[in-house]
C-alpha cells in the first residue's frame, strides 16, 4: 500500500519519463488564497496542473458548512477532465507543505471511487532537491470529457454523525489542528477557539520527519495506536479546521496499514457554527 499511494521524487520522475500520468500542484494559502497559483506560475513540475484548494477541491460555503464543503461529483469530474485525467491514469498530487493539501486532492480521488492517486513525498522541495527541472507558466492540456463519478459517503461522517459516535464511544475523534490551536490558546482563521469535547490531538506533522517527508510505515502505525487506545482503526475519524488537513492523517494511517478511517468534512469551522454544540478551551 505505501508504494502504491507515496512515491518518490525520484519515483515521479521515472514514472513521467515512462507512463501518462497527471501531475496536479495544489500549494495553497489559507490567508492568501491566490498565493499558490501565483508560486505554481513562477515554476513547477513539468506538466503540472494547478488544483485551487477554494475553487477546485471545494464546493461553495453555505450558512452551516464549513470552510471546505466536498466538491459536487460533477464539478470535480469536470476539473479532472479538464486537466487531462481520466480513469486508470496515475494521479500525482504534490504541495510545499509536507502533504497538507495534496492529500485532499488524494482523498477526494478515494472518495470518488478512483484509488490511482498518489502523493509526491517532500513536495516541490523534493523534486528540487534532486536537480530535475522546473517549468513556469500555465501549462496547455488537452481536454477530456468528464467521467461520471460516485461518491461513497460511507468514508465521511457529518456533524450529526460526530456527535452520536462520541456520545456511545463508537469514535474516536482526531484533530489534526497544531496543539496551541486545539487548546484554544491561539485561533487565526475561525471565530471560536478550543476543540470537541472528547476529541485527541493528533497534528499531522507529525507523520513527518525532520526533513518533511513521510515517516516510515512503523513509526506512524506506533504513534497511532498510542492515541487508538486499543480502539480499531475503522474507529478513527479525523477532522481539522476544515476537513482539508484531517486528509493528511487519514492518508498516514493507510500508510501504515491502518484501514478504515473516516473524515469528518465539516469539522471545527462547521461545529462551531451551532452556539450550543460543546467547545473546549
Amino acid at each position: 500500500m505505501s508504494q502504491k499511494i507515496l512515491i518518490s521524487a525520484q519515483g515521479l520522475h521515472k514514472l513521467h519519463q515512462t507512463t501518462p500520468c497527471v501531475i496536479f500542484d495544489c500549494r495553497f494559502a489559507l490567508d492568501d488564497p491566490d498565493a499558490g497559483y501565483q508560486d505554481y506560475l513562477k515554476s513547477h513540475i513539468p506538466g503540472a496542473v494547478y488544483a485551487h484548494l477554494d475553487d477546485d477541491l471545494s464546493s461553495p460555503v453555505t450558512v452551516n458548512s464549513g470552510r471546505h464543503p466536498l466538491p459536487y461529483a460533477n464539478k470535480f469530474a469536470a476539473f479532472l477532465g479538464r486537466s487531462g485525467w481520466q480513469p486508470g491514469v496515475p494521479l500525482i498530487a504534490y504541495d510545499a507543505s509536507g502533504g497538507a493539501i495534496a492529500a485532499r486532492l488524494w482523498w477526494l480521488m478515494k472518495y470518488f471511487g478512483q484509488d490511482d492517486a498518489a502523493i509526491l513525498d517532500g513536495g516541490i522541495a523534493a523534486w528540487i532537491a534532486t536537480g530535475h527541472e522546473l517549468q513556469s507558466g500555465q501549462v496547455s492540456v488537452v481536454h477530456l470529457p468528464a467521467t461520471e463519478l460516485t461518491s461513497h459517503d460511507d468514508l465521511q461522517l457529518s456533524t450529526a454523525d460526530v456527535v452520536e459516535g462520541l456520545t456511545t464511544n463508537e469514535i474516536v475523534l482526531v484533530d489534526a489542528r497544531a496543539p496551541e490551536r486545539f487548546r484554544g490558546e491561539v485561533e487565526p482563521i475561525d471565530s471560536v477557539a478550543g476543540h470537541i469535547p472528547g476529541s485527541v490531538n493528533y497534528p499531522l506533522n507529525r507523520n513527518l520527519d525532520p526533513n518533511g517527508r513521510f515517516k516510515t510505515a512503523h513509526e506512524i502505525r506506533g504513534e497511532l495506536e498510542i492515541i487508538a487506545d486499543g480502539q480499531e482503526s475503522q474507529q478513527f475519524v479525523h477532522m481539522c479546521g476544515s476537513g482539508v488537513t484531517a486528509c493528511h492523517n487519514i492518508f498516514a494511517a493507510e500508510l501504515a496499514g491502518l484501514q478504515g478511517s473516516k473524515l469528518y468534512v465539516g469539522s471545527w469551522s462547521e461545529w462551531i457554527r451551532d452556539p450550543s454544540r460543546p467547545v473546549e478551551p
